[in-house]
């Protein structure tokens, strides 16, 4: 039987202020629950979502869909995220295309979608607006917060932000800055849709979408997260629908056929300019030169955190966390670091469900002991 959830929506009317400076407002936050809040409201967790993902992290919204959320493997009864113990909160973070404020939103002031005036916005931005969602549930310390990649930034950026308002931190398949090489990636993939003449500097909402662009950039992505192993296993030199190559331009290979698929249907769900924006913010992330160094960001911290890398991930490698919980251990905080043996790149964290969820399991557990 499939477990129905169903998007909520949180709106507020004051500004807030941007790192960039800027006041930005309203805001609306499109985010989903599952489980129950206890009466102490200390079983609350939030779950942060990566560049492509959104509020939907588990459930299906309705009986007809063939799909469920995206952590569902680790989100429900008996699961990782034990929502038989745990209260689970997802939102969509600030930028998106999936409910929450973002530059397909319309901008009050001129009644038309932000598209480029939308500002550029940091993950230290994104998780003001999560804290804003968390206090308008009425919870005042977290019990956990989790994120892979993308989602793993904002959990150090909320450890970080409000140190009281956190117990414990999960952050796996991701880093405390963005290496110069996720740098050129992301600026490949932003040049491919703005050089799309359908993009016309961001106002496209009533005309045709720069779909061309944005397929390349999810393709160029896309091979970003997986490893050449995974790659070799899932289709090698494999021909597509032929027996021997035919010498043209057209689609031979099995690989190439999957690349077209993922970023054709990456079109039809996010929008470009929301790529460009929060791939930007990753660029701007790096711990280390925003507060000094990193034993300095995380004086303050009073949470316990758990890092979990994988073998084969090497747009996010397993020395960078194996780093960072060095410096932590330094400051005398309690960490967990495990690297799994994966064979699927960076998108391990959304597929390797085994190792990962006894390991999520277990470190939960003593974080409500330790409360």
């Amino acid at each position: 039987m499939k477990t129905l959830v169903k998007t909520k929506f949180f709106s507020f009317e004051e500004k807030i202020k941007l790192e960039n400076g800027l006041e930005f407002g309203p805001v609306t936050v499109a985010y989903e629950t599952y489980g129950e809040l206890n009466k102490d409201c200390d079983n609350a967790i939030l779950i942060l979502h990566a560049l492509s993902g959104d509020a939907h992290a588990a459930g299906y919204h309705s009986p007809e869909d063939k799909k469920p959320g995206w952590w569902d493997a680790m989100i429900g009864p008996g699961k990782a995220f034990d929502t038989n113990k745990y209260f689970l909160i997802c939102s969509n973070f600030l930028g998106g295309c999936k409910g929450t404020t973002g530059p397909s939103s319309i901008n009050p002031q001129t009644n038309k979608p932000y598209g480029m005036d939308f500002p550029i916005i940091t993950v230290e931005d994104m998780v003001k607006i999560q804290k804003k969602l968390i206090d308008h549930l009425g919870i005042k310390k977290l019990l956990n917060v989790a994120g892979g990649s993308l989602g793993g930034m904002q959990a150090f950026e909320w450890a970080i932000l409000y140190p009281d308002a956190v117990r414990s931190v999960a952050v796996i398949a991701s880093s405390t800055r963005l290496s110069s090489q996720n740098i050129a990636f992301n600026e490949v993939g932003r040049n491919a849709i703005i050089s799309d003449p359908d993009w016309n500097n961001g106002d496209y909402y009533d005309k045709a979408p720069p779909a061309r662009g944005l397929a390349l950039a999810r393709m160029i992505g896309h091979i970003t997260y997986l490893s050449e192993e995974s790659m070799h296993k899932k289709f090698g030199r494999k021909l597509q629908d032929k027996k021997h190559i035919d010498f043209n331009f057209d689609v031979n290979f099995r690989v190439e056929s999957y690349l077209r698929y993922q970023g054709k249907s990456f079109v039809d769900r996010f929008d470009a300019n929301s790529y460009l924006f929060i791939t930007k913010a990753m660029d701007y992330f790096d711990l280390h030169e925003k507060y000094g160094s990193l034993a300095h960001a995380f004086k303050d911290s009073k949470s316990q955190f758990l890092f979990i890398t994988f073998s084969t991930d090497w747009l996010f490698p397993p020395e960078e966390l194996k780093n960072a919980a060095r410096t932590l251990m330094s400051l005398g905080k309690e960490v967990t670091y495990c690297n799994i043996d994966a064979p699927f790149g960076h998108d391990s964290f959304l597929l390797e469900f085994e190792h990962q969820s006894k390991i999520i399991s277990n470190f939960l557990s003593s974080a409500v002991d330790k409360q």
